[in-house]
Parts: C-alpha cells; structure tokens; sequence
C-alpha cells in the first residue's frame, strides 16, 4: 500500500491554507522536523502551500474563529477541504490531514476526512504559522499581524460577553453618582441650616425640606433688607416655597417677628453661595433621576417595572453587571447589600438576615412584620426572572415585570387578606400573548412606514404616466367615436355578406 500523502490545516486570521508535506522521510523524527522549521529555506522544502481561501468580511472570519475554537467544522471549511483533498469523500483514502486541535479532527472526522493531530504535526504547522506570509506573496508581514490583532479583539469580546452595546455600566456609574449627590446636598444642607439659623431661627421648623429652605434664604438673605409688603417679593417666596401661599404668609409673619441676631453681610454672601449650591445639587439629581430612569427603561425595563429604577440600579450596580444579576439564584439576590449580616449571623450561628438591597421596596415597607420576610423571599423571586428576561431577551417590552409586580400585588393581598393568587403558569402564558400580539403588530407597522418613506419618489414617478393617460383618454375615446360612425356602413355590409353563405347553405340542405 502506498504511503499516506500528509496535508496540513493552517488556520489564520486572514483565511483557511492547507499545504502538503513533501519528504515522508522525516515523519517521526523529531528532531530533523524541528530542523527544519528554523528557516524558510529549509521548511520550503518540506512543505508546499496547495490552497488557501482568504475571508471576505471581518464577520466571517470571527464565525470561522468561533467553529474553530469550540471544534466545530463549518459548511466553508468543509467545502475548502473537499475541493482542494484528493478524494476526501472516499473510503481508504490515501492522505491524513494534519490539524492542531482534536476536537476539530473529530469533527472533519465524523464529515469522512482522516485527520492526525501527532507532535509532528504540531511542529509542522508552528513552521506554517512563522513563513506563512512568505509562502503567500498576496500577503505581508505586517497585514496578517493587523488582522490577527483586530480579530483577537473582537474575539475577546465575545468569548468574554463583554458587549459594547450593554448600557448597564452607565447605570451603575449614574446610581453611584446619586448616592454622592445625596450625601452632598444632605451635608450643605445641614451647613446652611445651622448657619442661617442665627439669623432666621424661625425659618426652619416651617420649612422642612432642604432645598425649599435653601431657596427661601437665598431669596429673603437679609431680614431688614426684605420687603414683605411687596407683591413681587410674595410672589418670588411663594415660588421658592412650592407654591403654597400659607407656607409663605407663615414665613412673612415670622420674619416681623424673628429673634434671630443681626448677620454680617460677608457672612450672607457665604451662605448665599452655599444656598446656590444646594439648590444646583438638587436640580443636577433631578436630572440624573430622569436619565437614570429612561436607561433603566432601555436596559432592564421588567426590573425597573417591577420594584423601581432606584431598587434595580442597586441591584445591578452591586452584582456588578446585568448579567452577574441574571446568574444569580434568588436566594443570593434576596439578601445583596447584607453580606456583613449574613456572615456575622453564620460565624455566630445566629439568625441569617431576611433582606438586603429589597428593604428598599415599597412591597416590604407594605407587608406586615410577620410577612415581611415571605414577601421578600417572592420578591427576589420574580426580580431573578426579570433580571434573566432582560439580560437574554431581545425584545424591549415591560409587559413581564408588569405581570410579575401584579403578582407581587397578588401575593402581598394573599397574605393580608387571604385571597387566592393566580397561578404563574396562567399570568406566564397571557403575558406572552400580550408580548406576541405586540411584536406582531410591531412588525406589521414597520414596512408600512419603510415603504412610505422610500418610496415617496418612485410613486410620484409611478403617478406621472397614469395621470398623462388619464388625460389623453377624453381624446381616444373622442377619435374613436368618430372611427366608429364612418365605418359603420361597412361592418353592416360585412355583417351581410357573412350572413348570407349560411342561408345558401340550408337551402341546398332543404333540396337535398
């Protein structure tokens, strides 16, 4: 039997390359094999480059790369090797195919292709991998390094599932921004309170809001200096106050009447300036509320239907990323933010804490003292369903946290009042009816307006010819009609004459 032909398998970033062995003399020597991939010159000799097929896109090659990896023969690199392996679909073939991994010489295996992944082997294609670019002259050194390095990046990202298009990691940033604003605006606050109590002692137990107080000072400042008879005045202070006018009259009448001492006016300028910046904090978390609130709705829009951007932000920020959350078991997101508590009550044997980061929750703040730790339990529940609903779905819909909180809803009047909840089985499947009927009207509207919008020109074009033939019909129908009358007289007279035959006709039938 003749020898076994040997061809090699070279995976690259740029494309498939299958060489053939030349010498069958240096199979199993290790060290003449070794020898010989030091210089081109040498590894020429022994190699032959037969075929190589380069990818078309970028996307291709990072799907080649990921059959590869997993050991998985693609439809293209089947179809590479059967073109360019002489009879690879027949028994006793007369050739072995030397691949690096033997997975993927598993795989070609089961498609009819004798595959050999040995040490010799292996060293045979790191000689593939050093003079690759020079047995392709299409190729430069320096072209396969930057299609190596740009699809190893992108590998990376999808082996990693770090995907650039996640908006979670704002989340966590703007939730952490809120806790600093909070802290912030919380200490100001407080400066500016003790401060400006010297002067007005009677402002703070009418106003107890902080930012309400910090605009009513920044508008009175100096008592003696504020006219309190001043429509322009009263209607400045009933804004800062929210718009009460009792609150308002109630800081007029105790500003004739304070016992506060007199204050410098470097001193006002100071507390001014700390006024101003409590009321920019506010309105900076207003702001950041609202964003936090429309990225929530993007990102993880059950979550943030079911217990509240803030509760969800939490959560996700803790976990560390929306797919941490989702890998999580209920149990685990029943007590994130209680860790220190859950250790403690473990080395001490003690009672293991019920809620963490869920305490939040307006449902725990609702149930009873004897409930609370049920409610919380079915509320790490569902929050682990949503979580997974928003991390490994592609449709953006809110319908299943909103099935999820009237569950809660349901639970909860359980517990207080004894009333039957219904069961997941049945609000699952009318939820996803509602998710199917919604994505299907979805659908329906989209080549509507795709259409109307493309097609604008081509219609109007579409339009010209049949408006022009509609005007030229009066015309036809003019011409024809006079066609009509002048040969009138001689379809008669064809009528006549392609009448009369018949009638010859049955009377010869009538004398036979």
């Amino acid at each position: 039997m003749a020898a076994a032909n040997q061809f090699l398998l070279y995976e690259c970033a740029a494309g498939y390359a299958l060489f053939q062995k030349t010498e069958g003399e240096v199979v199993g020597a290790g060290k003449v094999v070794e020898d010989s991939v030091a210089t081109y010159d040498a590894f020429s000799n022994v190699v032959k480059l037969v075929a190589f097929q380069p990818f078309s896109t970028a996307e291709e090659g990072l799907a080649e790369l990921h059959a590869v990896a997993s050991g998985e023969a693609s439809d293209a690199l089947a179809n590479f090797l059967e073109l360019n392996l002489p009879k690879a679909k027949k028994k006793g073939a007369t050739y072995q195919l030397g691949v690096f991994d033997p997975a993927l010489g598993q795989s070609l295996g089961a498609r009819g292709i004798v595959c050999n992944h040995g040490q010799s082997v292996k060293e045979l294609l790191r000689g593939c991998l050093l003079h690759f670019h020079k047995f392709e002259a299409s190729l430069k050194e320096s072209d396969l390094d930057k299609a190596r390095c740009g699809l190893s990046h992108c590998y990376s990202r999808t082996v990693m599932q770090l995907d650039p298009n996640r908006q979670d990691k704002p989340i966590m940033n703007t939730i952490a921004l809120l806790d600093g604003l909070d802290k912030n605006i919380n200490q100001f606050a407080m400066r500016v309170r003790e401060w400006y109590a010297w002067h007005f002692p009677e402002l703070a137990k009418i106003v107890n809001d902080n930012i309400v107080y910090a605009r009513v000072a920044k508008i009175i400042r100096v008592r003696d200096n504020f006219d309190t008879e001043s429509q322009e005045n009263k209607d400045r202070l009933t804004a800062a106050c929210g718009g009460s006018e009792e609150i308002m009259e109630e800081v007029i009448k105790a500003l004739k009447v304070s016992m506060g001492q007199d204050i410098a006016e470097m001193d006002m300028v100071n507390i001014d300036r700390f006024a101003g910046n409590v009321v920019e904090l506010a309105e900076m978390r207003t702001r950041y509320c609202e964003y936090l609130k429309a990225k929530m709705g993007v990102v993880a829009p059950n979550l943030c239907a079911l217990i509240g951007e803030h509760v969800g932000a939490r959560l996700i920020s803790h976990a560390g990323s929306l797919t941490n959350l989702a890998k999580y078991p209920a149990s685990t997101v029943q007590i994130l933010g209680a860790e220190k508590a859950l250790f403690r009550a473990l080395k001490t044997k003690g009672n293991t804490p019920k809620y963490g980061l869920l305490y939040h929750s307006t449902f725990i703040g609702r149930a009873k003292d004897k409930n609370k730790g049920r409610i919380s339990r079915y509320l790490a529940n569902k929050c682990s369903i949503a979580s997974r609903i928003d991390c490994f779905t592609e449709a953006g819909t809110q319908l299943y946290g909103e099935a999820l909180k009237s569950q809660v809803e349901d639970r909860l009047a359980f517990l207080t009042e004894g009333k039957q909840p219904r069961k997941n089985i049945d609000v699952m499947k009318r939820t996803l009816e509602e998710v199917t009927a919604e994505a299907a009207a979805k659908a329906s509207e989209e080549p509507k307006k795709k259409k109307s919008k493309k097609e604008k020109k081509t219609e109007a074009e579409a339009e010209a010819p049949a408006a022009e033939a509609a005007a030229e019909e009066p015309k036809k129908e003019k011409k024809e009609k006079k066609s009509k009358k002048s040969k009138k007289p001689v379809e008669d007279a064809e009528e006549v004459v392609a009448e009369e035959p018949p009638k010859k006709k049955k009377k010869k039938t009538v004398e036979a």
